[in-house]
């Protein structure tokens, strides 16, 4: 009997040692609920070749947006848990969508975390065509209401739209929401002007507001954006209240096996805190933060329950 359990002890080990040194066996997909553009796939990009160097292989980016990422999410779910497909997972998606969506094609619980990539902030930009220079200039002028003012999203339950809900709620005003598939649509007709406000993470508008062609009116953080240093934080603009972060992490789909999304975990360890990696990043306007996949799943769950109340007091529903 002890002989027996020895060798199926012996087989385990070996086969989970064969199997880890088989893998990664073909490119590893990265897929990203979002066109390209904007914080997600800046994100998936900024490691995307350092992680396939520490994994030893090659890892691909593929953009598989739409259905305010559920096309994506779905995706992933479905696919053979092999750790050769993974999730490039947006926090208001992963977080967000459980509470927005009846009848989800998935649940934050088909998915285990490999590690998070990065965090950022929001910005609240707006078009020149706005009176004022301040925040408090742009409540005064929503509350006004001599005009029709609308703002960009990155679609239905996107944390640029969950937060302008936010912002509307918190200083009592209104404004008509226009939904895009993604930052790169939403940023060209909030700068052409047909669309005049945009909560949205700096990728998609440091540019812009470093130029000129939108106002920076507020950081919704505790402390200054370093690309946009002369914008001030929300509580130095009068709106201490209103405070909107972002995160991007990566997700296997449930029962990978656990040697697998160890190495995993360690190669995009490895790929975050490259220097270089942090050096893209924070001139990209967002911070490259590794976080295990305990820590990333604690982060979930917490989140899940905040989102859920925030969601239900805020009145919002995916259309």
């Amino acid at each position: 009997m002890r002989k027996h359990l020895k060798f199926l002890l012996l087989s385990t080990l070996v086969s989970s040692a064969v199997h880890a040194s088989s893998f990664p066996s073909q490119p590893v997909s990265m897929v990203v609920p979002n066109p390209p553009g904007g914080l997600v796939d800046t994100s998936a990009r900024l490691v995307s070749d350092l992680f396939g160097k520490a994994l030893g292989g090659t890892v691909v980016v593929e953009n598989k947006d739409g259905g305010s990422g559920n096309i994506a999410y779905r995706h992933v779910a479905k696919a053979r848990p092999d750790g050769h497909t993974l999730l490039v997972s947006y926090s208001a998606y992963h977080v967000g969508n459980p509470a927005l969506t009846k009848n989800l094609p998935w649940a934050p619980a088909d998915f285990v975390p490999v590690g998070l990539v990065t965090v950022s902030t929001n910005v609240v930009a707006v078009h020149p065509s706005i009176p004022g220079d301040t925040l408090q200039d742009l409540i005064k002028y929503l509350k006004e209401g001599s005009a029709e003012v609308n703002y960009a999203s990155q679609g239905v339950g996107s944390l640029s739209h969950i937060g302008t809900e936010i912002f509307k709620q918190q200083t009592g005003t209104n404004i008509t929401h226009i939904p895009y598939r993604g930052s790169g649509a939403a940023i060209q007709d909030v700068v052409a002007g047909n669309v005049q406000i945009f909560i949205t993470t700096p990728p998609s508008v440091m540019g812009y507001v470093q130029g000129g062609q939108l106002k920076g009116l507020a950081v919704a953080s505790d402390k200054r954006h370093p690309m946009l240093p002369e914008v001030p934080t929300t509580a130095e603009a009068g709106l201490p209240e209103f405070s909107l972060n972002a995160w991007v992490g990566i997700f296997a789909p449930r029962d990978t096996p656990a040697d697998v999304l160890r190495q995993l975990s360690a190669a995009l360890e490895t790929a975050v805190n490259d220097p270089a990696v942090q050096e893209r990043a924070a001139g990209a306007g967002i911070e490259a933060r590794f976080e295990a996949t305990d820590v990333l799943q604690a982060r979930v769950d917490e989140e899940l329950a905040y989102w859920a109340k925030t969601i239900e007091a805020a009145g919002i529903q995916a259309e």
